[in-house]
């Protein structure tokens, strides 16, 4: 009974301390995705205003809400 009690407290300090690192290592990361993301939307801009010109201009992602 002690042992499976043990098992399952090491799970949880796993699962914890894999959580931990996780999140550490996303927040480390999360400049680079957003410059990425960020590189990203500007190149699909740019061949949207190639493609379309300019008449197709958006201020908004929730241009489409017309309640």
């Amino acid at each position: 009974m002690t042992v499976l009690v043990m098992l399952a407290l090491a799970g949880l300090v796993v699962m914890i301390l894999t959580a931990v690192v996780i999140g550490v290592t996303d927040s480390a990361q999360r400049g680079a995705w957003r410059r990425i993301a960020d590189e990203r939307r500007r190149s699909w801009e740019r061949r949207q205003r190639q493609l379309h010109g300019d008449r197709f201009h958006v201020d908004a992602w929730g241009d489409e809400d017309t309640d």
